[in-house]
């Protein structure tokens, strides 16, 4: 299979970059994979283009595959999540308007910033990149701990979302970086909490493709999961921070400035134009803590929060294909945990867990309400 072409579809966010790296890096090429990154306009296109047999792969919000699989949306189709791409890294954000009156507006406390918008009263329109989107999903848990305000939740592209909330089209925002970072650099918004702050530890991107793609094919199946988890391990080390962010400016598939993409990398992350950049811990996670793998419990998680029944729910696990994940990287000497459920939201610290190597620790992955979430189905 050397030299096997793979068209792989993606979205131009931050944290597209282990498939960026997988090929910029060589990582695909040394599995054999000619990496073809395909930019797509919309998650919508990209779907469709999936779906199509335009792509072979595909980065995907961590939702897209389930409501496939489940026809969530009207649109359906048997599509595999081979491994998490990215962990957190979302934002919420709010008009300068709208924070004028606020004021004033507590960041990173779910509770207080909800209150504020009760008091206020009006409709909010909210702009998200996809209806089947951890953005989507997270908001929703949010607003449900205060059903008293009221929301108008619309679908606009990341690369229009700064746009869209400097034009008056939303009034506040869930996206993806750089889009936030735009919007604060060009004085049109603040960002007043973090994905990470509602769940700390979303799934948020995942390596994607159709089930019979898989199943036709296998060897470059595990070559792109191979060489996705290598360029993942590369970026979750410190000291290749700076060179990450250089290489991801350079790249002709990103088209962003090194200013815009190092937030996403760095954590180093500016709430507010009127202040400088403040430490985000976990903001954007690539590797550390298990991210890459596809917890089924995560993938019951999303599906329950998408409306699905038990059965449903069940079938929701399925797509998420830890099975292959431990067949496919096993071989390199990647520790692997010991079950490929957990109780979601259940560790506050980081926690050693049973792996086949023993050396893996799970990071906190509380929800900010206090629940956990344990599907027995």
């Amino acid at each position: 299979m050397k030299g096997h072409v793979l068209n792989c579809g993606y979205l131009p966010l931050v944290d597209c970059a282990p498939l960026l790296i997988a090929k910029e890096l060589g990582f695909a090429a040394e599995e054999g994979l000619d990496l073809r990154l395909i930019k797509q306009p919309s998650w919508s296109a990209l779907r469709d283009n999936l779906i199509l047999g335009q792509l072979d792969a595909a980065q995907m919000l961590a939702p897209m595959p389930i409501a496939l699989r489940l026809g969530i949306g009207g649109v359906r189709a048997d599509v595999d999540v081979l491994s998490v791409l990215s962990v957190n890294g979302t934002v919420f954000g709010l008009s300068q308007a709208l924070i004028s009156a606020l004021d004033p507006v507590p960041y990173g406390d779910p509770d207080a910033i909800l209150a504020k918008l009760a008091q206020h009263g009006k409709t909010l329109r909210i702009g998200v990149p996809f209806h089947a989107s951890t953005h989507r999903l997270l908001l929703s848990y949010l607003l449900a701990r205060c059903p008293d305000i009221k929301t108008d939740v619309i679908t606009v592209p990341p690369p229009r979302m700064a746009a869209a909330i400097a034009d008056g089209q939303v009034g506040a925002f869930w996206v993806g970086e750089p889009w936030g970072s735009v919007a604060v650099k060009n004085n049109a918004a603040a960002i007043v909490l973090t994905g990470s702050q509602i769940w700390s530890f979303a799934p948020e991107k995942v390596l994607a493709a159709r089930s019979n793609w898989v199943t036709e094919n296998p060897e470059p199946t595990r070559a792109l999961m191979r060489a996705t988890y290598k360029a993942g391990q590369w970026l979750g080390q410190r000291s290749n921070a700076a060179l990450a962010v250089d290489i991801l400016a350079r790249s002709e598939h990103l088209d962003l400035t090194d200013d815009l993409i190092d937030p996403g990398i760095s954590g180093e992350v500016t709430l507010d134009p009127t202040i400088g950049p403040r430490h985000i811990d976990n903001f954007l996670l690539f590797f550390r803590n298990a991210s890459q793998f596809p917890w089924r419990s995560q993938a019951a998680w999303i599906a329950t929060q998408l409306g699905a029944d038990d059965n449903s729910i069940a079938e929701a696990k399925r797509c998420f294909r830890s099975d292959l994940y431990r067949e496919n990287l096993g071989s390199l000497g990647v520790d692997l945990p010991g079950a490929s459920e957990k109780v979601e939201g259940a560790l506050a610290h980081e926690t050693a867990v049973a792996s086949t190597r023993g050396n893996m620790i799970l990071g906190p992955d509380a929800f900010f309400d206090g629940k956990t979430f344990d599907f027995h189905g």
